[in-house]
């Protein structure tokens, strides 16, 4: 009997998930075909820097990874960071630069913001090895400002705040513009690792796996994400 009751309760589940999901398939091809008025015309003021979290084994499909960022170019978003925990989309980047050509303007860290064509997308690169190395470079870098402080005044104690850590990132180049919205893409719902000092105030939307990425999704994502009111309190 409880086997039973198990079997009815999980083909329900079943049931409820695909309805779930042909809602969701039904509402991107609306979104995408431009018969929903209200995603017609994106508002991107807000949407300055956009960030990609793929999970590394989701990440080899680089087919996709293109895919996608050609549908962002052509919505209009034109500052990009990429990133995957193992630096699989880093190994891949001449691949993903031959293949995106004129799209695309690529440079590195603060120096984003030198793209002045404005049909160009600016794309960066990052993995979890460059906010472990952030870190390391920072208290390096602070440590040694401490001690030559120290050495030319006297200092009983000093305390380090998350605005002396930022200044130190910026100082040693991996301070890096803070994305607006940051979409992952894998079976997790967490940000896998990305730089947390750049997504103190990041609105995060799980997109579920790369293989089930829809146009229209990305567009509701940034819609909603146009219209969300943010407090940064004082």
């Amino acid at each position: 009997m409880l086997r039973l009751v198990w079997l009815f309760i999980h083909l329900l589940a079943k049931i409820w998930y695909f309805v779930l999901t042909t809602i969701h398939t039904l509402n991107s091809y609306l979104i995408s075909s431009g018969l929903l008025n209200k995603y017609t015309a994106l508002d991107l003021t807000k949407l300055q820097h956009l960030a990609i979290v793929i999970e590394s084994q989701e990440a080899y499909d680089i087919v996709r990874v293109i895919k996608l960022l050609c549908w962002l170019s052509d919505i209009g978003v034109k500052h990009i960071c990429l990133y995957d925990m193992d630096g699989v989309l880093k190994k891949s980047k001449k691949i993903i630069l031959e293949e995106m050509g004129s799209r695309l303007w690529h440079l590195e860290g603060d120096k984003m913001d030198l793209c002045l064509d404005p049909n160009q997308m600016t794309l960066e690169f990052i993995s979890i090895s460059d906010g472990k190395e952030g870190i390391a470079k920072a208290a390096s870098f602070l440590c040694k400002r401490y001690l030559d402080v120290s050495a030319s005044e006297e200092q009983d104690k000093t305390t380090f705040t998350e605005e002396n850590m930022g200044k130190a990132l910026e100082a040693v180049g991996l301070g890096g513009p803070q994305p607006n919205l940051l979409l992952v893409y894998g079976p997790v719902r967490c940000h896998l690792g990305f730089p947390a000092w750049r997504m103190r105030y990041t609105e995060i939307v799980h997109m579920g796996p790369l293989k089930s990425m829809k146009h229209g999704a990305i567009i509701k994502a940034i819609h909603k994400f146009a219209m969300v009111h943010q407090n940064y309190g004082t």
